[in-house]
């Protein structure tokens, strides 16, 4: 008699765990409940629908050190399936994958569909079964096995795994049918809303490196900032809102930030440059001095601290020359609300980890219950990093349902 699986949602994590367990115990009958019509949406939508599959980096020490939720638990699951895993599974699929400067990885075609057919290929072509428009709506342990009650009647398995995503209908579902604890989930991943005369007529403008500190907080990062109509973006900011994510929602969003657009540099070391430029070109014009910055920020800099950028060098006292130095290395600006970044939501908390073993990512309150992905107090930064949380814990959770079954008395 065949053991069956379910798997609810319809996501990355959900379809990679469906791959793997076609691949590795065929004998199982294996079926994917998602709520909605379409899945792999998330996938679909990824770094701007060419789909950021994961990040080049590899070594499992490092590799941690991208996630705000989950760095100490991941590090083990690591050691058994990281990026370079990945990376050979899709390619043992007919998929190529590219590097970017920055780390990132995508398909070589730039198109999100590739992965979606991969694995859609993985398992629905292989016998794994698709129920669409049928969400779990209860299910309960019975007799060593799992009753589902879903939209499309009741259905009873052997093993249950839940990547259901950041569903606050279904965490509210698990927490009543298992006695887990959920961690409150709040957004990360998101941008900054300031409307500061500064970045009037700015939008656009990218920095590649600014060292950005949210005020009276131990948060800081540095990288590009992209200034947009409503405020900040970039990867500097997301870094911040992810790591920041619980402080900065006790906060309703509201606080401070502030920028050195030159890192590297202090208002001293600033001010000694402003002095050496005086001295070495009086004549020249303060529109025409650019510290290595877009034009449009640097005029908007100087515009907002002394008034007028036709000003020459050999006119400026010492008080506007600090002045300058100040606002070039510390920019202090009020943030009072944040941005969903593009359509990439993703939140902070989840099933309490400590629930969790993570060497299979099975409950450790219910045997044949599993779990992957966003469900999960796990999350990441951007760049591929959620996605390898999804491939790594579908990986273990299949190797783990496969070890349940086969010597579990069921």
């Amino acid at each position: 008699m065949k053991k069956q699986i379910a798997i609810i949602g319809g996501g990355a994590a959900g379809f990679f765990c469906a791959a793997m367990l076609a691949e590795t115990f065929p004998p199982n009958q294996i079926t994917i409940f998602e709520r909605a019509e379409n899945v792999l949406q998330k996938v679909k939508i990824s770094g701007g629908g060419r789909c950021n599959v994961t990040h080049a980096s590899s070594e499992p020490k490092e590799l941690v050190k991208n996630y705000p939720r989950g760095t100490k638990e991941l590090l083990g699951p690591f050691y058994t399936f990281d990026t370079q895993n990945t990376i050979d599974w899709f390619a043992s699929q007919g998929v190529e994958l590219k590097t970017e400067s920055d780390g990132r990885m995508f398909p070589t075609t730039d198109s999100s569909q590739t992965i979606i057919d991969c694995l859609w290929k993985a398992t629905l072509l292989k016998g794994v079964v698709l129920k669409t428009r049928c969400g779990v709506n209860n299910f309960s342990k019975e007799n060593n096995q799992w009753k589902l009650s879903t939209d499309k009647g009741e259905f009873w398995v052997d093993a249950l795994v839940i990547a259901s995503g950041s569903s606050p209908n279904f965490w509210n579902i698990i927490t009543n049918a298992t006695n887990h604890t959920l961690v409150t989930p709040v957004p990360s991943l998101f941008t900054f809303n300031c409307l500061s005369p500064l970045f009037q007529n700015l939008s656009g403008v990218a920095v590649q490196n600014a060292e950005v500190k949210i005020l009276d907080s131990k948060f800081i990062a540095t990288g590009p900032v992209l200034i947009t109509h409503w405020g900040l973006s970039g990867p500097a900011i997301l870094r911040l809102s992810a790591w920041g994510a619980r402080w900065l929602n006790e906060k309703d969003y509201k606080f401070m930030i502030e920028i050195n657009w030159k890192p590297g540099w202090n208002k001293q070391q600033a001010f000694d440059w402003l002095q050496l430029m005086k001295k070495q070109h009086p004549k020249k014009k303060l529109a025409t001095l650019n510290p290595e910055l877009p034009t449009r920020l640097w005029h908007s800099l100087i515009i907002n601290t002394v008034g007028n950028e036709e000003r020459m060098l050999a006119d400026l006292t010492n008080v506007i020359l600090e002045k300058i130095a100040t606002v070039l290395t510390s920019t202090q600006l009020n943030i009072n609300g944040k941005s969903t970044f593009k359509d990439e939501f993703v939140t902070a908390g989840g099933i309490a980890l400590n629930e969790i073993d993570f060497k299979t990512f099975q409950s450790k309150l219910h045997s044949g219950l599993f779990f992957g992905g966003e469900v999960l107090n796990i999350d990441a930064i951007t760049g591929g990093f959620n996605f390898q949380a999804a491939w790594t814990g579908g990986y273990l959770a299949a190797n783990g349902i496969e070890g349940y079954l086969q010597y579990s008395v069921i």
